[in-house]
């Protein structure tokens, strides 16, 4: 697998033995769904993938997780999870004297980086949002309702600085912001060229289209 991130986030330190072992197998397996899904989709999931990747003979997966859908749930619920931490962790590095646009920016970067190069969980839980079924995204809406009040401050920011262009809708800029965020999970790969080109090229369509005409 090329790339991991974190889901809930658990301390191995407090823990010792068979339950420190247990800990780390239900990561393992959580690891492995999320890769599977971030390139199959809920429907070309097979636990007996997952448990191949895991290294883990499938029916001990039912030992962590009673059903196919109780892991695919945690998985979609750690990907907007981890990009929530993920994304607030760097917008809380930026200088306070940065400009609410560079610091849209900023989150634009941060959130492109985590969907396609660090989160496989993120991946999944983006790709995967309008194919699962409805009980399992519960969890994962309320982190998308947390994640969004982010992006909203963001925009309330760039508004009260002037920074919006007159007679811009935020929140539908908003909206349409994160949606091409979002659809580049569906698109991209590094044959149509490279991360950092498509960060800059988001970065410059979010700027120009938001900030007023020079």
């Amino acid at each position: 697998m090329a790339r991991k991130s974190a889901s809930a986030p658990t301390d191995d330190s407090i823990e010792t033995g068979a339950e420190s072992k247990a800990v780390r197998t239900r990561k393992r397996i959580l690891d492995a769904a999320a890769y599977v899904l971030s390139r199959k989709g809920y429907a070309g999931t097979r636990l007996s993938e997952v448990a191949e990747i895991a290294e883990l003979q499938a029916p001990a997966i039912y030992y962590y997780f009673p059903s196919k859908d109780d892991l695919v749930e945690e998985v979609m619920w750690a990907g907007i999870a981890d990009m929530n931490v993920h994304v607030g962790g760097v917008l809380a590095e930026v200088p306070a004297e940065v400009r609410p646009i560079d610091r849209i920016l900023v989150a634009v970067e941060a959130h492109m980086r985590h969907e396609l190069e660090i989160s496989d969980y993120t991946t999944a839980s983006i790709r995967n949002a309008g194919q699962v079924p409805e009980k399992i995204r519960v969890r994962q809406l309320e982190e998308e309702a947390k994640y969004g009040k982010m992006w909203r401050a963001l925009f309330d920011d760039a508004v009260a600085a002037g920074e919006l262009r007159s007679g811009l809708d935020p929140v539908i800029a908003r909206m349409l912001v994160l949606g091409a965020l979002n659809w580049a999970a569906e698109w991209w790969t590094p044959e149509r060229g490279s991360l950092d080109t498509v960060v800059r090229t988001a970065q410059d369509i979010v700027r120009n289209g938001l900030s007023p005409g020079r």
